[in-house]
């Protein structure tokens, strides 16, 4: 059952999926409309999934999931996860590797391999204070509060 994601509760778990380039105005609204459909569907067992999502960027889909409704099992997420790869095919685009790393060049979005910005750290191309995006969060609270970060407060600043 798909809701508004400012109605989920902070609890909710998260999944952030990052492109690899710009999805184009066209790209967002096709994709946002197939977003619509799988969520409006999606199930656990049978029951429905209250979930929601978020395009953010151009760049990024955040598909938030009321577990205090239904809970993911394996297959639900199964189905997502198939749904992303379908969108990566579909669009040419990656979604799925989480070996590259999104940060902020101004109100740029920038997207390197993460052997490329731990160049770019040791030769002072990005700083502690680069706002970078920590895809790992968990849940709607860790997002809304520690995805868009500088990177001395988040995993990155091992490199730095």
């Amino acid at each position: 059952m798909l809701v508004d994601f400012n109605t989920l509760p902070e609890t909710s778990r998260v999944w952030i999926y990052q492109a690899n380039r710009s999805l184009t105005g066209n790209e967002q609204e096709e994709i946002s409309a197939k977003l619509d459909t799988f969520i409006e569907n999606w199930t656990a067992h049978g029951s429905d999934l209250q979930a929601a999502y978020e395009l953010k960027y151009k760049r990024f889909i955040v598909i938030g999931l009321n577990q205090n409704l239904n809970a993911a099992t394996g297959c639900s997420i199964d189905a997502s996860v198939h749904f992303i790869m379908q969108l990566e095919k579909e669009y040419n685009i990656d979604l799925m590797d989480k070996m590259n790393v999104s940060y902020k060049q101004g109100e740029f979005i920038a997207y390197k391999p993460l052997t490329e910005f731990k160049k770019m750290a040791k030769d002072r191309a990005v700083s502690k204070k680069t706002i970078v995006f920590n895809n790992l969060v968990a849940n709607k609270a860790e997002y809304l509060e520690n995805w868009e970060v500088p990177a001395e407060e988040s995993w990155h600043n091992r490199f730095l």
